[in-house]
């Protein structure tokens, strides 16, 4: 956002769209992580559209990240998506794909993954008047 822009914007609003930047960057992080360890086949185990999707995340969380800090309402609308897709992508893994095996370690990251698609759909009516 301009720097006059971005002046008007309440904290509160402020604080919505650099946390879910964050939250899309660290995303951004753990997935190339993943890709740069072992490859394209990061994902090998689970079927291949789950993969591909996992993959993409590189991508679309970096996108998401840096359109809402351009304060774009494209931005929250894609941030919204990669959230809610994510949830369930992360629940088809650890309930249906791998129920037995799946742990609790993914489990609990995928119920956070989900509380924070709630928080980010939630707070996104609020978000959008300021964004552009």
């Amino acid at each position: 956002m301009i720097d006059e822009e971005w002046a008007a914007v309440p904290r509160s609003i402020k604080l919505i769209v650099c946390g879910a930047a964050v939250v899309f960057s660290y995303g951004t992080v753990v997935h190339a992580v993943a890709i740069a360890d072992r490859g394209l086949d990061a994902y090998e185990r689970y079927p291949m559209w789950l993969a591909l999707y996992f993959t993409l995340l590189v991508v679309f969380d970096a996108v998401a990240a840096l359109l809402l800090l351009l304060g774009r309402r494209i931005g929250l609308v894609l941030g919204c998506a990669v959230l809610a897709t994510d949830a369930a992508a992360n629940g088809y893994a650890n309930y249906v794909f791998d129920p037995g095996s799946g742990g609790a370690a993914g489990r609990v990251f995928q119920a956070f993954i989900t509380v924070l698609a709630i928080g980010l759909l939630t707070t996104a009516p609020r978000v959008w008047p300021w964004l552009r």
